[in-house]
Parts: C-alpha cells; structure tokens; sequence
C-alpha cells in the first residue's frame, strides 16, 4: 500500500540532478534567448498582453526549461533584472517560475531552499493584498500558483516528516527555518485572499445579474487588474484541498461553498483547477458519506476527461490528468460499492468503471477480509497525500512520522466500512420485497427480531447525511419505513435521460471522424 500512497501528490517528482550543465551551474550567466524571453515577458506583462503572456508561459518557458535547464536552475533573478528594469514585482513572478522549476526538475530540495521559496511567496501575495497590482495575468497562471503554493507546503510537511536518516546539517536547518511553511500562515494568506478579493460577495451579485465575473472569465476589460480577484476564487480550491490534506472535510466544503460546482465557472477553465476541484470535493463528500454528492461529481468529471482527454495530450499537466483520471475511478468504485447508485452513472463512464474495477466492486459486496483488503487497496492509491502539519520534536529519537496521517484517515475510512458489513444483506433483502415482517425478514437473516431494529435504524443513520446547509439528505436509492412490525419499501424511480444518449452518440461520433482523420488515402 505505501508504494502506491508515497506518490507525490502534485507535479511530477522531481528528477535524479543529472551531470553536465548543472555541475557547472554559473548562477548570474543569462543565455540570449533567456534575455529575449524576459524582455519579451516584462514588455507583455506591462501591456497586459494576455494572450502572449500566456504563450510564453504555457509555451516559451516550457521550451527553454527542455532545452538549457532540464537538469539545472534558472538563472538568479539578481541576474535578469538588468532585463526588466529591475522591477520587483516582475522579479517576485520571475522567482515564483524559478523555484517551481527547482521543484519539478532538481533534487533533493534543502530546507534553505524551501523556505525561500516560502519567503518568495509571502512577499508576491503581500504585494498583492496590500499593493496596487495593475497587472492581467493568465488564469493559467493564476492557478498554477495557488496549486503550487499548497504542492510546496504539502512537499515541506512531507519532507519535514521524514527524521529518521537527515543529516544533522539538515535537522539544524529544519531549526532554523522553523517559521516556514507554517500551516497558520498557508491558511492564513489563501484566506486573506479569498477575503481581500470580495469573490464570495462577486459571486453572489453575479447571481442578481450585478457582476460578470464568470462571463468575463475572471479578466477585468476596463482597464483594472484580474490578478487579485482571480487568486481569490482560486484560493477558495486551495483552502478545499489542505483541509482535504489535513482531515477536515467539512470546512473543506465550507471554503468552496461559494462557487456553484452545478454551472460552468472560472474553475472549469483550466483543466488542472478543474479536475482538483472535484477530485477534492467528491473526496470530502465521501468521507462525510454524502455519497450521492459524491458519485453525480465524480460521474461527470469522469465523462468530461472521456470526452476531450485528446484535446490535452500535449499538455504538460497531461499525465497528471490520466492519475487523477485513475484515481478517480478508484473512489466511484468506493462510492458505489459503499452507496449503490447505478442510476447516477453515465453508461461510459459505468463501462469503464467495469472494465477497472468489477472484480473489485464484486469482492467489496462481501464484507469479509478480501472485501477490506480491496477498500484498503483502492483508498491507498486514490486518497490524498495526507500531512501532519505540527513541526517534530528535534530532541526525542528521530523517527519518521510522515505516514501517520494516512494511517489515521484509512484506519477511520476503514473503520466505517466494517460498520456497514451487515447492510449490504439488509439491502439485498429489502429489494427484493416490497413489504415484509420483522418476524420474518428477522427468520432469514438469522437474528433476533432486536437486532434486527437496531440494524435498521443503523442503516437508516448510515445512508443519510447533513448537506451543506444543514439538511439531512438519504443517500439511499430505496427508502423503508415500519409499520405495525411491517417493513414497507419504497424504491425511487430513476428519470429517464434522453439527452444522454445523443450526448453518447456524438462521442462515439467523435471518435469515429477522429480514426478516419488518421486514415491516409491512397
């Protein structure tokens, strides 16, 4: 189980430092082509140049990274400020790229350098809060920023975690940097964010047709600055997800609250903002069992990557894109097997779900030590990379604790499950009648007539849940109620989507002019 959790949850691991350039690394030696590209940059950014600050980002700076700096860092920002005018926000954005290439690319990362990059990110946001940022910056970006600011205080707890074989210049360094990557300060600034933006309020006046925020994809077309209202909508997923990473899921849920996961918003925009959005919430519902919550998210995340996966394969994010992809298919089997809600899934998405996982699935009905095993199996791989965020204890014995977290959340995951062993044969029962006695359904079962009750009420309080606004919602695809020592059952009806299959007709339509397109005529 641990190979599968110890996966980095976030970008790619960083790579092996290699030999070559970056044994000659030369800190303040600037190639051409990197002039060019920070003059071209810094003109852009001055200009509000979206659409090419976009390019050399997304393009440019990928480029150059694969060409001189596969295996070495950037040049220093004192070095390029010559070509920038030494401007101190654009060199807070520089640094920002410098040290998350640092993270993708080079190995291992010291505490000095982690808490750099900390202090980096703390004087970009306090710019941003408490300055005047008269900038438009790419949602790309945007994201990229707040999903590597949780990544890095995730990597920093994680690494902090591990005792056992540091060398004592790295437990002296975890002392002297003991202030970074604080987890007060991580929520502190994300909530600043959210608070200083007013994006919640935004949100809510777009409702009453007052705002156009969504419309305009977050970008400010009078002349203003996108940077601080767009960094706020997204802090609100960073705030979902290292509450995800900390336990809390109900808070979790409660940061996200303002953004309508039922409509097309600025978090559907980026593929990467997208996919962590519900990769998160459906995680959290499901953890809370609001399994239904859980599964219509996961369902049409899932049938949006079958769809237009293909658009993205070029991405750098794309691998990314598959894992998620997987692992969110491990926790629909969860769902679905915890909370059976066929009805809810799209025939695609319900074929692949077959093909992954139907001997899983079929294993998880028993509730025997096979059925735990695969739960275990599959909330291991698909779980977040859960974190301890209170600093060590230097002075006792070094022992790793970077695991515990984990170990916590899968014994209670765990736990959970077993208390559901005996409502899968209530269920099995219940469907298959439409009334039934106590006395009789108690004769199958094998049970007494009391512990019967008490299973049933068990499995009324397991399939209902509080909702976000403190209604008790089932989760049930049939309800019961008890009457005179009957058990009368009441099975909901499922509506029948009609748009759903035109929508799988045109995907297979898709597919089919995409193969022909590969067709070479003689």
């Amino acid at each position: 189980m641990a190979s599968a959790y110890d996966r980095e949850d976030g970008l790619a691991p960083p790579q092996p430092h290699g030999g070559g350039p970056a044994d000659a690394y030369d800190p303040n030696y600037v190639p051409d082509s990197v002039k060019t590209f920070v003059v071209h940059l810094y003109r852009h950014i001055r200009d509000k140049n979206v659409y090419e600050i976009n390019q050399m980002y997304e393009g440019g700076f990928q480029r150059l990274s694969d060409r001189l700096f596969r295996d070495s860092p950037w040049p220093s920002a004192e070095a390029v400020a010559p070509y920038c005018d030494g401007d101190h926000v654009f060199l807070l954005l520089y640094r920002e790229l410098w040290y998350r290439h640092a993270y993708a690319r080079l190995s291992p990362l010291t505490a000095s350098h982690r808490s750099e990059s900390w202090n980096n990110y703390c004087d970009l946001f306090s710019v941003v809060l408490h300055g005047v940022v008269n900038m438009q910056l790419p949602n790309q970006w945007l994201w990229d920023m707040v999903d590597e600011f949780v990544y890095q205080f995730q990597s920093f707890c994680q690494y902090r975690a591990k005792l056992k074989n540091k060398t004592e210049d790295e437990l002296q360094q975890l002392k002297q940097f003991d202030k970074a990557w604080n987890v007060y300060g991580v929520l502190n600034y994300l909530q600043a964010l959210v608070e200083k933006s007013m994006i919640a309020q935004i949100l809510e006046r777009e409702k009453e047709g007052l705002e156009q925020f969504t419309a305009t994809d977050g970008y400010d077309y009078q002349g203003g600055s996108n940077v601080l209202k767009v960094l706020g909508y997204y802090s609100m997923i960073g705030l979902l997800r290292i509450h995800c990473l900390l336990g809390d899921y109900h808070t979790g849920l409660k940061c996200l609250a303002p953004i309508n996961l039922n409509q097309q918003g600025v978090y559907t925009i980026v593929i990467g903002s997208h996919i962590s959005t519900i990769y998160h919430y459906g995680f959290a519902n499901l953890m809370m069992r609001r399994y239904v919550d859980a599964t219509k998210e996961f369902n049409k995340i899932l049938l949006y990557i079958l769809k237009y996966k293909q658009y993205h394969q070029k991405s750098p994010q794309y691998d990314q894109i598959l894992k998620k992809n997987e692992q969110m298919y491990a926790l629909l089997a969860i769902s679905l097997s915890l909370c059976p809600q066929n009805r809810l899934i799209d025939e695609n998405v319900s074929t692949q779900l077959k093909e992954k996982y139907n001997d899983k699935m079929t294993k998880m009905q028993r509730f025997d030590e096979e059925a735990y095993a695969a739960y275990d199996e599959l909330f291991s791989y698909a779980c977040p990379k859960f974190i301890t965020p209170s600093p060590p204890v230097l002075d006792q014995p070094l022992t790793n604790y970077n695991q515990d977290a984990y170990r916590l959340q899968l014994k209670l995951f765990l736990y959970e499950v077993k208390q559901q062993q005996l409502l899968s044969g209530i269920r099995s029962y219940l469907k298959l009648y439409s009334a039934i006695t106590i006395t009789k359904l108690a004769q199958y079962m094998e049970m007494d007539e009391a512990t019967l009750r008490s299973i049933l009420l068990t499995y009324k309080h397991k399939m209902h849940a509080v909702d976000n606004n403190g209604k008790i919602v089932s989760s049930a695809d049939f309800d019961f109620y008890i009457n005179e020592d009957v058990i009368h059952v009441v099975e909901s009806k499922s509506a029948k989507r009609h748009g759903d299959y035109f929508l799988r007709q045109i995907l297979k339509f898709e597919e089919t002019m995409a193969e022909l397109e590969k067709v070479q005529l003689d």
